[in-house]
């Protein structure tokens, strides 16, 4: 692939998003793969404004992306960045997700699974549990949480401490087999 002249120095920058969100998927997930969770904003039930680093590790690959979330009553808003210049941005509703990505990104990257990893890592229990369909299960002990579907573990996420988005999130999707590691700013 050719890169027009003056657009040479956003080639590391696309090629790095592009390794770090497909370091989620190893193929592209059928439809039913995922759980396709979709709360709403207020379900969180605070309002919340965070800068975070992200790590992704899969098959002995590190990618990293940094990102802005802002989480209020009506809206969700994500913007994510590499190299400081934003390859992802996502705003939710709680009825229409609008997402959009640089052009370079490959298609496998969902906006769906990145709000649903980040609803499962952030909203209450409660939440999660009354929107999960049927076959799936969430269990929460201290500062881990797990999913389930048919009682097999899906998800495991791990929190450093309260409330879940301060500090490091750990998710590991044990069927996708990726590590997501998010450290918020203090």
């Amino acid at each position: 692939m050719r890169i027009p002249r003056g657009r040479k120095s956003l080639a590391p920058i696309l090629l790095a998003a592009s390794l770090l969100l497909t370091a989620c998927v190893a193929t592209p997930p059928s439809p039913d793969a995922r759980l396709g969770l979709m709360l709403a904003p207020a379900a969180l039930g605070a309002s919340v404004s965070v800068q975070q680093h992200l790590k992704v590790e899969r098959e002995g690959r590190i990618d990293e992306l940094d990102t802005a979330l802002e989480i209020e009553a009506s809206q969700l808003e994500l913007v994510g960045l590499v190299f400081g210049q934003r390859v992802l941005s996502l705003s939710y509703d709680g009825k229409q997700l609008k997402s959009w990505r640089h052009l370079m990104l490959p298609p496998q990257v969902r906006a769906e699974d990145v709000l649903e990893d980040l609803q499962l890592s952030l909203w209450p229990l409660s939440a999660i549990a009354q929107a999960l369909p049927a076959g799936w299960r969430i269990e929460e002990q201290g500062l881990q949480r797990a999913l389930y579907l048919d009682d097999n573990l899906i998800t495991r996420i791990t929190y450093s401490g309260m409330p879940r988005w301060s500090g490091t999130v750990v998710l590991d999707n044990l069927r996708y087999h990726y590590r997501l590691t998010i450290q918020s700013a203090p």
